[in-house]
């Protein structure tokens, strides 16, 4: 049982807060800036490694806040240079990243969630009951340690960052932008908006919210059926989120932001794979610009779905692009070792 800890995180106290803390005990304001610079600008989970605060100071950070950090419980190298990362939280719970590597990008897939609520059908973590939401802090941590494995084993940091791990990051929406602010912020890790992506199951108001919020992350829907006989039955959230109100709200949401749309598109054999299935999601397409990322089907415990096979998937691919909707194959990386698209489940 994790008892509750008195002190206060380090990481989820604001500036203000952190400033009125310094002035309460006799400390000068500016303090907590260079705190602030050391926990987002330099990951430090230290107050030890703060060389530039004297020791008395570092002592009296220490009796009142702590770092709610993660550590790493496992990690899984695949034979195609997949690495898939277990992360143990402060109250020992687990979530897992993935860096996926390609010839001229380093993807991080983060998660938002500990488990999931939204149990689609072929996704295995929708087979795990959701037990909580990340805070910011967790879900910033992920970003810094895939950061620094990728380094360690490439020579080089990432380049791309997508929430598209265990749970829903809109139904996690506070602690979503929280962490994307942390993350792109010149006082945080300062990587590019254009370079990140939000996934979503699809939650038609929350859509919109991103736009009137002026998000300037990337969009992606996990589409995975534009009919919604189909979507219903693989997708739950479908029957509150149709695919006409999500078609609303993705018009809205390419009016106020001017950017393109991502569908996630898993081609499931004899499913949703025919002309017919091709031909509503030509018809979706067309209401906002937009790409099409097929996705090869990993198979998971009990599932009822079967991977669609090459031929099929190139066909699909070739009558998307006849009809003028870009459209890419993405090959899986990292099944053997559980970590691709809608296997993590926390199997190590």
């Amino acid at each position: 049982m994790i008892t509750e800890n008195p002190k206060k995180n380090i990481r989820t106290t604001s500036l203000e807060d952190l400033t009125a803390f310094f002035l309460a005990n006799g400390e000068k304001a500016f303090r907590a800036k260079q705190v602030h610079e050391w926990v987002w600008k330099k990951s430090l989970v230290s107050f030890d490694e703060m060389t530039n605060i004297s020791k008395n100071t570092r002592d009296l950070l220490a009796q009142h806040y702590t770092f709610n950090t993660l550590d790493i419980k496992s990690k899984q190298v695949s034979s195609d240079g997949t690495i898939k990362i277990a992360f143990s939280l402060y109250d020992n719970n687990i979530v897992e990243g993935v860096m996926i590597p390609t010839k001229d990008r380093k993807t991080a897939c983060i998660s938002t969630q500990v488990g999931c609520s939204l149990a689609c059908e072929f996704c295995a973590t929708g087979k795990l009951k959701r037990v909580r939401n990340l805070s910011y802090d967790e879900i910033y941590d992920q970003v810094v340690e895939i950061n620094r494995i990728t380094k360690e084993k490439y020579g080089e940091g990432l380049t791309n960052i997508v929430y598209m791990g265990m749970g829903e990051p809109l139904l996690n929406y506070k602690n979503t932008l929280t962490s994307i602010e942390k993350i792109t912020s010149p006082d945080g890790l300062n990587m590019a908006s254009r370079r990140i992506t939000i996934s979503t199951a699809g939650i038609a108001k929350m859509i919109k919210k991103l736009a009137d919020d002026g998000v300037k992350v990337n969009l992606a829907l996990s589409l995975h059926a534009a009919n919604d006989e189909k979507r219903d039955k693989i997708m739950a959230i479908n029957e509150q989120n149709s695919l006409e109100s999500l078609a609303e709200a993705l018009i809205y949401y390419h009016k106020e932001t001017g950017k393109k749309v991502t569908y996630e598109y898993c081609l499931f054999k004899d499913y949703n794979d025919t002309l017919d299935d091709a031909k509503n999601l030509i018809s979706f397409a067309k209401h906002v610009p937009c790409k099409v990322n097929l996705i090869e089907y990993n198979a998971i415990d009990d599932g009822i779905f079967r991977r669609s096979s090459d031929e099929v998937t190139d066909q699909f691919a070739n009558y998307l692009r006849k009809h003028k909707v870009p459209a890419s194959i993405r090959r899986s990386r990292g099944k053997d070792i559980d970590a691709a698209c809608g296997q993590l489940a926390n199997k190590n």
